[in-house]
């Protein structure tokens, strides 16, 4: 399975261009979609409160999964089910399910409610995902186990550790999975796997649970590839993992050595990374992120980034050629969302180094028209033409550009991403250039 992980708690993108994406992703390689919708789902009755007021309607959800099926990419929901879940605990109303009151990274796993709420949510998700063989419970990153009182009670009560505290969790979301669902595969990470002793995943039969319910996913945060010692840990259980080598690859990884540390069989989740977490700012947008997941996509596909894949995504996206060193391509691109790669890029490069240049190098500005001739209106008209055709020049060249990059970001994104993701990279410089202007004036 080589998977492209749709992470939705960052930049969700509307449905009209996962339309134009998806057959590119199966052209590029991918034979499924890993969807971690987080705010984004329709909840509904008593969850209705974890909606983001963009939030994908049930028809969208179901068009998402016809658009998959029509290009062969296999739809796995992902539900955080311990860790990262910021959008569900940010609420007043679920704010007693914390494991530590004053975080709302994790749930509280000896509250009947936490179980009972993660019931809840699966069974919504699953229900409107009934073509799909595979659900992904997360449990990665489950940060402050054990600081809550609830769990030092617990550990000093019955001499366990966070790890025995996490598997006990664990295991009861898949017993849930398991006897409401019969046959639905379970897929988790496996970083919180990897702090817990061999002899604790083998005791009391938890290691055989966990392998025969859930497939651990290896979990590899940094560019490039992590070691497989936590590979060699899990082998060293009596039923290691069947499936092969479970990695992820970040989008950003443009290595030729991914290859060697991927098995046929491997799980592969490919990400181009939108948001950290629910409080995070905006990383990258996913038409950024595009030509770095082609070639992951097709280095995976092919078994290594060769001169003759590296013209076949050149060919499927459009450029002329390409410099992974400098993470430059070239050439006009024919990818969904193009434009905004290319348009981005110009915000990147120029639009903080252009306006800075005008103004801290213009002598003119500095010398007659500071910030105190500024807050005073106090300037001669002599030396303020000097600069004044030049600045409105600026200033009109980047806001004509940013009105059209706007229209571009609205029909990829809805509202709020595109506000967020200008406030982060525009406002900050030009705000600057558009107060220089209206003083001017």
């Amino acid at each position: 399975m080589r998977l492209v992980h749709l992470d939705l708690k960052g930049a969700a993108p509307r449905v009209s261009y996962l339309e134009q994406v998806f057959p590119l992703l199966s052209q590029l390689g991918a034979n499924g979609i890993l969807i971690e919708y987080e705010d984004m789902f329709p909840f509904k009755e008593e969850l209705e409160i974890l909606r983001s007021p963009y939030a994908y309607s049930e028809e969208d959800i179901e068009r998402i999964q016809q658009l998959a099926e029509l290009h062969k990419l296999e739809v796995v929901p992902l539900v955080q089910t311990f860790g990262h879940v910021e959008f569900i605990l940010k609420h007043e109303k679920y704010q007693h399910l914390r494991e530590v009151e004053r975080f709302p990274n994790s749930f509280n796993p000896h509250i009947p409610d936490t179980l009972a709420l993660l019931k809840s949510i699966l069974s919504q998700v699953i229900e409107k995902h009934r073509r799909s063989t595979w659900i992904h419970i997360g449990a990665d990153e489950v940060f402050h186990l054990g600081e809550g009182m609830d769990s030092k009670n617990w550990m000093s009560y019955n001499k366990g550790d966070t790890g025995t505290i996490y598997l006990k969790h664990i295991k009861e979301v898949l017993g849930f999975i398991t006897m409401q669902y019969w046959g639905l595969r379970v897929l988790m990470w496996d970083d919180m796997l990897r702090k817990i002793s061999v002899g604790a995943l083998q005791g009391e039969r938890m290691g055989t649970e966990l392998q025969v319910l859930a497939a651990p996913v290896h979990m590899a945060a940094a560019a490039g590839i992590m070691g497989c010692r936590s590979w060699g840990r899990m082998r060293s259980l009596r039923h290691p993992p069947a499936a092969g080598a479970h990695i992820l690859v970040p989008a950003s990884s443009t290595e030729s050595g991914i290859a060697k540390h991927v098995s046929p069989m491997a799980k592969v989740r490919v990400a181009p990374l939108c948001r950290y977490d629910h409080y995070s700012v905006l990383c990258e947008l996913l038409p950024v992120g595009i030509p770095s997941l082609a070639i992951c996509l097709q280095t995976l596909a092919n078994g290594g980034f060769t001169e003759e894949t590296k013209r076949k995504v050149l060919d499927m996206l459009g450029f002329q050629s390409m410099e992974l060193e400098q993470s430059m391509c070239e050439g006009q691109g024919a990818f969904p969302g193009a434009e905004i790669y290319h348009m981005v890029e110009q915000v990147n490069g120029h639009l903080k180094e252009s306006i800075v240049k005008a103004l801290e190098e213009e002598s003119a500005i500095k010398g007659w028209f500071s910030p105190y001739h500024r807050k005073r209106l106090f300037g001669n008209p002599r030396n303020m033409e000097s600069f004044g055709s030049k600045v409105l020049k600026l200033h009109e060249d980047w806001e004509s550009f940013i009105r059209e990059l706007h229209g571009h970001l609205e029909r990829v994104y809805f509202p709020d991403t595109v506000e967020e993701w200008m406030e982060e990279n525009v406002n900050p410089y030009l705000d600057q250039l558009r107060d220089l202007v209206r003083d001017y004036q």
